[in-house]
């Protein structure tokens, strides 16, 4: 199965991602250091983040994946830095 996720960390932020392989304990690829920086050494001793399945498919291709995980990115605004950390399509100002 693959999915869609959404990762919301305790301040709020998100990251979107996908897993080709519907792999349980499979969190993505955010940037460590970027989300680190977000939270205090206190913080991040007691830290809960939620995973929700936004999208799945047995059928699509891994193009179509990576498109309708795009969609989702710029849906969730999770690349504008103020909100997630997804760093790619790179975030524009409108």
């Amino acid at each position: 199965m693959k999915v869609i996720y959404k990762i919301t960390y305790p301040n709020g932020k998100v990251y979107i991602g996908k897993d080709l392989t519907g792999t349980l304990n499979y969190f993505g690829s955010a940037n460590s250091k970027l989300i680190e920086q977000d939270f205090t050494k206190e913080q991040q001793r007691d830290f809960t983040i939620r995973k929700e399945i936004l999208w799945e498919s047995e059928t699509a291709s891994d193009k179509e994946v990576n498109q309708v995980e795009i969609a989702f990115i710029r849906k969730c605004d999770s690349n504008n830095p103020a909100k997630g950390y997804n760093q790619w399509p790179k975030y524009r100002r409108l």
